[in-house]
């Protein structure tokens, strides 16, 4: 049996925590909910989720700013590196979601596949980002900027490179 993932998420949106647990939560995804970004550092140092999803939208302290505080106690060393993925509201932000140095984010409408998909190339090591066309992933094994896509070969998981648009 795999071990279980857990992937910490922070909203306040009833609506958002819905659609991300049901997309993610399997037999080897638990999905953990809070409700404010000043939360996100205390229950990362406690839990040690394996990916933390945040809504840019949280009432009290946003996903940017929970995202750069997460940031910035692995850089001072309190906390392990965790993967962010973020739910954006439209797709300039983006340049926030940049700023913030997510590993990856989700332009709202949510749809569970690519929901799915990015929290995947996430957990796999790797980086997702939304955008025209559905989402890439920077290969955490050339990290290359180029578009790569996890593939699965019968029983073989590989990395394969998307070719460019025309």
């Amino acid at each position: 049996m795999p071990d279980l993932r857990t992937v910490l998420l922070a909203t306040d949106a009833d609506w958002i925590a819905d659609e991300v647990d049901a997309a993610l939560t399997d037999d080897d995804v638990e999905v953990l909910r809070i409700r404010t970004g000043a939360e996100v550092v205390d229950v990362t140092a406690d839990l040690e989720p394996d990916l933390v999803v945040l809504d840019l939208q949280i009432g009290n302290m946003g996903g940017m700013a929970a995202c750069m505080a997460l940031h910035l106690e692995e850089g001072a060393g309190r906390l392990e590196p965790v993967p962010v993925l973020m739910l954006l509201d439209r797709p300039h932000d983006v340049f926030l979601a940049k700023r913030s140095q997510a590993d990856g984010w989700i332009t709202k409408p949510l749809d569970p596949f690519r929901l799915r998909r990015a929290a995947r190339a996430l957990l796999a090591g790797g980086e997702w980002h939304d955008g025209v066309g559905g989402g890439s992933v920077t290969s955490p094994h050339t990290g290359c900027g180029a578009a790569w896509q996890r593939a699965s070969f019968g029983t073989k998981r590989s990395w394969v490179q998307i070719p460019p648009p025309r």
